[in-house]
C-alpha cells in the first residue's frame, strides 16, 4: 500500500509544481491585480481592442478551415490506404504518415521554402496568406484523420453496405446511409484533435503567417517577449484554455463512442481496387503527391541551393558558429542541444508517465476508489488541455523566484518539456497495461509471487516495449518542441528548432539556405525516431 502511496505521490507533487502552479499564477494575472485583489480590467481591456477579436475569430476560422478539408480529404485517403488491397499500400501509408511526425517549424519552413520568391510555387503569391497557413495545417493533420478514420473503417462489418446494394441503393447512397453514420464518431474524434493540433500549431503560424496572421498562441508570445504585457497575455491565455478544453471534451466522449462501435464489429477484409474506386485513388494521389511529396521535395530542393546555385555550403555553415549573426552558436551544437534536453524530457516524461499509468490502470474495489484513480487519470491529462506556448508562458511568471527559481537552471526546459510529453506517454502506456487479463496477475499470486514480483514478471513484460515505445515517442516530441521552449531557451543555449525559427525570419540568403538545412536534418532525425517507434508500437495503444 505504501509502494502505491508513493507511485501515486510522486506524479501529484510533480504536476502540482510543475503544471497547477505555473496554470493557477497565470490564471491570478488575469484576475487579480497587483495588490491581491480581484480585478477584471484586463479582460475589459483586452476585449475591447479590435485585434484581440480579430485574432480570435482568425484562430477559430483557421483552425475549422483546415479540420473540415482534411476530414474532406482524410475520408478517401482512409478509404484507399484501408479497405483496398494493392502492392505498395504500407509504403504509402508510412509516406502519408511522414507530415505528423515532423515538428511544426519544419513543416513551416517546408512551405515557405515551396511558396516564398524563388519557390516552385511563388507566382501563386501565397506566403503569409491564410492559404498557406492553412494548408500546412492540413499538411500536417492529414495522416491523423486517415489513420483514425481508416482504423475504424477496416473493423466495418462489410454485410451491413452488401444488405443495401442488394435492396437497391447506389454506391454513394449506401455509403451515405450506412458507411458515414457507423464512421459518425471516429470522424467527430479526429476531427475534435485535427483542431486542437490546428489551434495551437504555434511553430506553423509564426513562420508562415508573422504577425499579419497572429492566433491566440502567437498574440500571447509577442505579448510576452515584445511588449511585456503580462496580464493581457494571461486573459488570453485563459481565452485559448477554454477553447482548447473543449475540443478535448469532444474528442473524449467521441473516442469512447467510436471504442464501443469497434468492440460491436469484426475485422473485415480488404477489396482489389474497381473501377467504382478511381475517385478516390485520384483524389488521395493528388493529395500525396501535391500536398505531402511537393512541399517536403521543395524543402530538400531549397536546402541544396544558395543564391540560385547547387551547393553543399548550407549543409556546411551548420557546423559553423560564426557563419550568421543569428545566433551564438552553430546549428550543430544546437542540435546537440536538442537532443541532450529531448533525451531529459523524455526520461522525466517516462518515469512520471508509467508511474501514473501503473496506477490508474489498477482495479479498485470500491466505487470511491475508482472514482479517485478516475480523477487521477484525468489530472494527468489536462496537460494536453493546455498549449506548450501557455506551459512555457506560466513557467516564466512563475518559476523565477524562491522557493523555485529556476530562471539560470538548464532544467527548466526539459521539465516543460516533459509536462508537455507526459499526458501521450500515460495514453501509450495505459491501455496497454489494461489490455493485460487480470487472471494473469491472479494466477502469479495464487502460487506465492509478491505484489512487487506479480509487477515485475506480469506487468513489467509489457511495460519493457511499451514503456521504450513511449521514450521513443517523448523523444521526438520533445526534439521538435517549439512552444514552451521559444519563451524558456536562453540566447546562448537554444534549441534547433529556436535557432530554426531565428535563422528564418532574416532575409539573407545565407540565413534562408541554413534554416532549410537545418530543417531537413530535424526532420530526418525526427523522423527516425518515429520510424522506430512505429515498428515497435504495441497493439491496443492509443497513440
Amino acid at each position: 500500500m505504501i509502494a502505491w502511496i508513493i507511485a501515486a505521490g510522486v506524479p501529484l507533487v510533480f504536476l502540482a509544481l510543475f503544471f497547477a502552479w505555473p496554470a493557477a499564477n497565470l490564471v491570478a494575472r488575469g484576475f487579480i491585480s497587483e495588490h491581491a485583489t480581484i480585478d477584471l480590467s484586463a479582460f475589459g481591456e483586452v476585449f475591447s481592442r479590435a485585434r484581440t477579436w480579430r485574432i480570435i475569430w482568425l484562430t477559430i476560422a483557421m483552425a475549422t478551415s483546415a479540420t473540415i478539408i482534411s476530414v474532406i480529404l482524410g475520408i478517401p485517403g482512409a478509404y484507399v490506404l484501408y479497405r483496398l488491397a494493392f502492392r505498395g499500400q504500407l509504403f504509402i501509408r508510412g509516406l502519408v504518415s511522414i507530415p505528423f511526425v515532423l515538428p511544426t517549424v519544419v513543416v513551416g519552413v517546408a512551405f515557405r521554402s515551396l511558396l516564398a520568391p524563388g519557390g516552385w510555387l511563388a507566382f501563386l503569391h501565397l506566403d503569409g496568406t491564410v492559404v498557406a497557413v492553412v494548408a500546412a495545417m492540413v499538411f500536417f493533420n492529414y495522416s491523423l484523420i486517415v489513420r483514425t478514420v481508416g482504423n475504424m473503417w477496416a473493423r466495418l462489418d462489410p454485410r451491413t453496405v452488401q444488405a443495401a446494394r442488394s435492396l437497391g441503393a447506389s454506391p454513394l447512397r449506401a455509403f451515405l446511409t450506412v458507411t458515414l453514420p457507423a464512421l459518425g464518431p471516429a470522424i467527430a474524434a479526429g476531427a475534435s484533435i485535427v483542431f486542437l493540433f490546428c489551434s495551437t500549431a504555434f511553430g506553423i503560424v509564426v513562420i508562415l503567417g508573422g504577425i499579419h496572421l497572429g492566433t491566440i498562441e502567437s498574440e500571447i508570445y509577442q505579448l510576452t517577449t515584445a511588449f511585456l504585457d503580462l496580464r493581457a497575455a494571461a486573459v488570453l491565455s485563459i481565452v485559448q484554455l477554454v477553447v482548447i478544453t473543449s475540443a478535448l471534451l469532444v474528442a473524449g466522449r467521441a473516442r469512447h463512442r467510436s471504442e464501443r462501435a469497434l468492440a460491436l464489429r469484426a475485422d473485415a477484409s480488404c477489396h482489389p481496387p474497381t473501377r467504382a474506386d478511381l475517385p478516390a485513388i485520384v483524389i488521395t494521389a493528388g493529395v500525396v503527391i501535391g500536398l505531402i511529396l511537393t512541399p517536403i521535395a521543395a524543402l530538400v530542393w531549397r536546402s541544396l541551393h544558395r543564391d540560385g546555385t547547387f551547393t553543399f555550403a548550407n549543409y556546411r555553415d551548420l557546423a559553423d558558429a560564426h557563419a550568421t549573426r543569428a545566433v551564438r552558436v552553430s546549428a550543430l551544437q544546437a542540435a546537440g542541444t536538442s537532443m541532450t534536453i529531448a533525451v531529459l524530457a523524455a526520461v522525466i516524461a517516462l518515469v512520471i508517465g508509467v508511474l501514473v499509468a501503473l496506477v490508474v490502470t489498477r482495479r479498485a474495489r470500491t466505487r470511491v476508489g475508482r472514482r479517485a484513480l478516475a480523477i487521477l487519470d484525468g489530472a494527468f491529462m489536462l496537460p494536453l488541455g493546455v498549449s506548450a506556448v501557455t506551459v512555457g508562458y506560466g513557467f516564466l511568471i512563475t518559476l523565477n523566484r524562491p522557493p523555485l527559481d529556476l530562471r539560470s537552471s538548464f532544467w527548466l526546459v526539459p521539465i516543460a518539456q516533459a509536462v508537455v510529453a507526459i499526458p501521450l506517454v500515460v495514453r501509450m502506456v495505459a491501455p496497454v497495461l489494461r489490455a493485460i487479463d487480470p487472471r494473469q496477475r491472479e494466477a502469479a499470486a495464487s502460487l506465492g509471487a509478491s505484489p512487487a514480483r506479480v509487477l515485475a514478471t506480469i506487468d513489467g513484460a509489457h511495460l519493457l516495449r511499451a514503456g521504450a515505445v513511449a521514450a521513443g515517442f517523448a523523444l521526438a516530441v520533445s526534439l521538435g518542441e517549439f512552444g514552451a521552449t521559444a519563451f524558456l531557451a536562453r540566447a546562448g543555449n537554444p534549441t534547433l528548432p529556436v535557432v530554426i525559427f531565428r535563422l528564418i525570419s532574416r532575409p539573407t540568403a545565407i540565413d534562408q539556405g541554413m534554416a532549410m538545412a537545418a530543417a531537413v536534418m530535424l526532420a530526418v532525425v525526427a523522423a527516425a525516431v518515429m520510424v522506430v517507434v512505429e515498428r515497435a508500437r504495441p497493439e491496443g495503444s492509443e497513440l
